[in-house]
């Protein structure tokens, strides 16, 4: 809870990728916030990523090539 998180834009200009790589990278993690709107049939979802630090470093280190 009182751990820093990140936006997929922070995560996107520190690691030099785009933000769409990001939150594919991201999305079905656990711990992951998600925080937005279903889509409904005349409207389209929205949902706003925030990822712990502890989580972004676990991700970096697992794409480390060594």
């Amino acid at each position: 809870m009182l751990e820093k998180h990140y936006s997929v834009p922070e995560i996107a200009k520190a690691w030099g990728l785009s933000d769409d790589t990001v939150r594919s990278l991201f999305k079905d993690r656990a711990g992951v916030l998600k925080i937005g709107t279903p889509e409904s049939r005349f409207k389209r979802g929205y949902i706003v990523l925030r990822v712990p630090e502890s989580i972004v470093r676990k991700v970096y280190s697992e794409h480390l090539i060594r």
